[in-house]
């Protein structure tokens, strides 16, 4: 296989991480549209992440959020973001560097990015993902609930496909 020198996996995932920064700028500047939400996993102990002792303790490898109706002061930087959320009553303030996240889905149009953490990596992958069941029971309505691990792939029977980017290419 040729080298890639200009490094194409790193740039569609540098431009997919522009997709997410663009989508909380949004968020940040005029609220959540319809019934848009966002679920947003992180490693959290990725260099730049700030949580507290406690979250960290809870969640020291990774931890998902829910950005829906108990959220304030989203702010968007460049490299990160931050925000208020109340875990267990407590609020706290959370930062995060985009580089980070290793998932991102808006259940309200089935629509997620996943994000490799090496820089060998392939490039990340848009994915339609299937609907969180309803009701209290769903693992998607547990604010901060941990995630699955990023290495488990998705099971044939919870009706995931991931889409890579070069199917829409032509040829």
């Amino acid at each position: 296989m040729a080298t890639d020198h200009i490094r194409y996996d790193v740039l569609a995932r540098d431009a997919l991480r522009g997709v997410l920064r663009k989508v909380l700028s949004d968020a940040a500047a005029h609220g959540l549209p319809g019934e848009h939400h966002f679920f947003i996993t992180f490693i959290s102990g990725a260099e730049g992440v700030k949580l507290s002792p406690r979250l960290l303790a809870q969640y020291p490898d990774e931890m998902t959020i829910i950005l829906q109706h108990q959220f304030w002061d989203l702010v968007v930087y460049e490299d990160r973001f931050e925000v208020g959320l109340s875990f267990g009553g407590i609020p706290e303030r959370l930062a995060v560097p985009f580089s980070a996240i290793t998932s991102f889905f808006d259940p309200s149009v089935q629509f997620g990015l996943k994000f490799e953490q090496s820089e060998t990596a392939p490039e990340p992958a848009a994915q339609n993902l299937p609907a969180a069941p309803a009701g209290p029971a769903s693992p998607l309505a547990a604010p901060a609930a941990p995630a699955e691990p990023a290495e488990e792939p998705a099971k044939p029977s919870e009706g995931a496909e991931v889409v890579r980017l070069d199917r829409f290419r032509k040829k």
